[in-house]
Order: structure tokens, then sequence, then C-alpha cells
């Protein structure tokens, strides 16, 4: 059974950084894409990041290009969010998710395209940015 377990969130202050990890426990982990997600309080989720577990190809969402790098290292069966220049609207609950690659393209999965093709969520992990 596919588990994802989401690490890294913080308390930081604006301009700050931090990077997010998840880790893929299961058979086959490498068979998946993974995004990562991040919900506000009042808001929808929103998909942050997403990357292919084929080619590595990545997609980022408008509100994060330019200050987010996504990367993974399957050695490690882990994914990480690199997050600079944080913002106090970067706020939220970030998931990791999974998705069979061979379902789905990056942009489809960030933007939750094909929700019932969605395997596996972490549990979350808190992102604070404030002064």
């Amino acid at each position: 059974q596919l588990q994802l377990v989401e690490s890294g969130g913080d308390l930081v202050q604006p301009g700050g950084s931090l990077r997010l990890s998840c880790v893929v426990l299961g058979l086959i982990s490498d068979y998946y894409a993974i995004g990562w997600f991040r919900q506000a309080p009042g808001k929808e989720r929103e998909g942050v990041s997403c990357i292919s577990s084929s080619d590595g190809s990545t997609y980022y969402g408008d509100p994060v290009k330019g200050r987010f790098t996504i990367s993974r290292d399957n050695a490690k069966n882990t994914v990480f969010l690199q997050m600079n220049s944080l913002k106090p609207e970067d706020t939220a609950v970030y998931y990791c998710a999974a998705v069979p690659d061979i379902r789905t393209t990056v942009q489809a999965m960030c933007d939750m395209t094909y929700p019932y093709a969605f395997e596996a969520w972490g549990q979350g992990t808190q992102v604070t940015v404030s002064s």
C-alpha cells in the first residue's frame, strides 16, 4: 500500500525559505508522479508543483513560479519542495499526493483534472509565513 509522509513545515518570516520533504513508501514507489498541493483556511485546495517519475518533467502553479523548486531523489523515495522568497499568502497546509505516472501529465495532476486518479495523500504539514 502506498503511503506518503510530509515534513518540513514551520513558521518563517516573509522572504525566508523552507524545504518540504515527502517520503513515498510502498511498492514501486518510483512508478508515481508526485505533486505538492496546499490548502489555506477557507480556500480550495490548489496544486503547487508536480513532478513526473518517467522523465522528470515538472509543472508549477502561477503563484509559485520562480520561487519554488520541486525535485525528487528516487534512491531515497523522496520528493522535495524548496520554497524561497516566501510570502504571507503562501501560508497553508501543504500536502503531497501520488498519481500513477502513466495516468496523468504533470499539469493535469496539479490542476486535479482527474481527481479519481489520485491514489494516496499525505497527512499534511503546516507552513506559516508571518512576521
